[in-house]
C-alpha cells in the first residue's frame, strides 16, 4: 500500500466511526453547577421553614410552597440543560426580537384585563394568573441587546448622539413600563445592568454622567406620583419619623437576624413566619436564614454567591467573543447583584425592596430563568470538542 493510500484508508475509518460533538465544561463552569445546586438544596430547606406555616394559615398543606417550588426546579433543570448545549453565540441575533417581546408583554401586562393579567399585592406584574412574570425575562433581555449593541457599535459607542443615548431611549422604555406595574427594583436593576456594560463597553464617562444628570428630573418626578417608594425612601433615611408600617418588615428582619445570634434558634425554630413578617418566604427570606442559621448561615449564603460572582467573572475573562464577554459579565451581575440587595435590605443596609433571593426565595419564574442564565454561563465557559469511535455515543466517556 502506497503512503499515499494510507490518509485515505484512515479517512474512511473516521468517516464510518461514530462522530458526536460535546460541549467539555472548564472548571469555573463545573464549580457554577456545584455552588448552584448547593444553593437549590438548601434554598428548599429554607423555603419549607419559612412557608409551612403561612401554608397552614391559607388551609393549605405545609409543603404547598416547597412543592409549588420544585415543580419550578424541575423545569429549571430542563431549562439548564438546554443553555448549556445552545452555543451562546446564537443569543446575538435574537437580542432584537427578545427586547422586543419584553417591551410587549410589559406593556399588556398593565392593559389587560385581571382575568389575564392580574394584580397581585398591589401591582400588575404578571400573565396568564401567576404563571409569567415578563419583568423576570426582561432581565435575559437587557444582558443580550446591550451586549449586542456594544459589540455592533465598536468605536462609536464614544459618541453621544449615536453611541450612547440609543441605550437610554430603549431601557428607558422598559424602565417606565416596569415603574408604571409598579415594579421600581426591576426598573432599577436594567439601569444598573445598562451602567455595568456600558462601563465595560468603554463609554465615556462623562457622557454616561451627563445622561444621568438629566434624567433625574424626570425620574424624581416618577417617583413621587408611587406615594409607597417615598415613604420607604424617607423611613429608610429617617427611621425616627416614619410611620410604624412603612418600615414594619425591616423591623421584624432586624429581630429575626438578631435573635439568630451566631448560630441561629435551629431549623424550624424561627418565629417570625409565625405571622409577625410578610412575606417570609420571598422578598424577606434571607431574615429566616438569619433566625435559624444564625451569622453562620448568612456568612455561608454571601460567600456561595461571591463564589458565584468570581467563576462568573472567570468565564467572562476566558470567553470566545466580545459579545460573550459582555453577556457573562451581564449575567454573573443579575445574579450577584440581586443576591447582595436582597441581604442588604434585610439586615438594614438597604431601602426596603421587591428583589428576591436566587435560587432559594420562591417564585417559579424567577428560579427558571436563574437556571437558565446559568446554563447560559456554563455554556460560555465551555469549549466544543469532537469525539470519535464507540465512546462517542456514551455519555459517561
Amino acid at each position: 500500500m502506497t503512503s499515499a493510500a494510507v490518509p485515505r484508508e484512515r479517512e474512511r475509518a473516521l468517516s464510518g466511526a461514530q462522530v458526536r460533538e460535546r460541549w467539555r465544561m472548564g472548571s469555573e463552569a463545573r464549580g457554577l453547577v456545584l455552588v448552584m445546586a448547593l444553593l437549590l438544596v438548601f434554598g428548599l430547606a429554607v423555603l419549607y421553614s419559612a412557608s409551612a406555616i403561612v401554608a397552614m394559615q391559607q388551609n393549605r398543606d405545609s409543603w404547598y410552597f416547597v412543592a409549588r417550588q420544585a415543580t419550578g426546579v424541575l423545569a429549571g433543570v430542563v431549562a439548564f440543560a438546554v443553555a448549556a448545549k445552545l452555543p451562546a453565540e446564537r443569543w446575538e441575533r435574537w437580542a432584537w426580537p427578545m427586547m422586543w417581546i419584553t417591551i410587549a408583554t410589559l406593556f399588556l401586562c398593565l392593559v389587560l384585563p385581571a382575568s389575564i393579567a392580574p394584580r397581585v399585592n398591589g401591582s400588575k406584574r404578571f400573565l396568564l394568573g401567576t404563571s409569567l412574570q415578563p419583568s423576570e425575562f426582561g432581565k435575559l433581555a437587557v444582558v443580550i441587546w446591550t451586549s449586542m449593541l456594544i459589540v455592533k457599535k465598536g468605536a462609536r459607542l464614544r459618541r453621544l448622539t449615536k453611541g450612547v443615548l440609543p441605550f437610554f431611549v430603549v431601557i428607558g422604555v422598559l424602565d417606565l413600563l416596569a415603574a408604571l406595574e409598579p415594579d421600581l427594583s426591576v426598573a432599577m436593576l436594567y439601569t444598573l445592568l445598562l451602567a455595568l456594560l456600558l462601563f465595560v463597553g468603554g463609554v465615556r464617562v462623562a457622557h454616561f454622567v451627563t445622561l444621568f444628570a438629566l434624567a433625574i428630573p424626570v425620574l424624581w418626578t416618577k417617583i413621587q406620583k408611587l406615594q409607597y417608594a417615598v415613604l420607604r425612601l424617607s423611613g429608610f433615611f429617617d427611621a425616627s419619623k416614619a410611620a410604624d408600617q412603612v418600615n414594619y418588615q425591616l423591623h421584624q428582619s432586624l429581630i429575626a437576624v438578631g435573635s439568630g445570634g451566631a448560630f441561629g434558634v435551629g431549623f424550624g425554630q424561627g418565629r417570625q413566619q409565625y405571622g409577625f413578617l410578610p412575606f417570609p418566604y420571598s422578598d424577606f427570606i434571607a431574615s429566616n436564614i438569619g433566625e435559624e442559621w444564625g451569622f453562620v448561615g448568612l456568612a455561608a449564603v454571601t460567600l456561595a454567591f461571591a463564589a458565584y460572582a468570581l467563576l462568573g467573572f472567570r468565564i467572562a475573562r476566558r470567553a470566545r467573543s466580545p459579545f460573550l464577554q459582555l453577556v457573562a459579565v451581564g449575567l454573573t451581575f443579575v445574579t450577584a447583584l440581586t443576591a447582595y440587595l436582597h441581604i442588604g435590605v434585610v439586615v438594614g443596609l438597604l431601602p426596603t425592596t421587591g428583589l428576591t433571593l436566587p435560587f432559594v426565595s420562591y417564585g417559579r419564574s424567577n428560579i427558571v430563568l436563574t437556571m437558565f442564565l446559568t446554563g447560559i454561563l456554563v455554556n460560555i465557559g465551555s469549549t466544543k470538542e469532537r469525539v470519535i469511535g464507540s465512546g462517542a455515543t456514551d455519555p459517561l466517556r
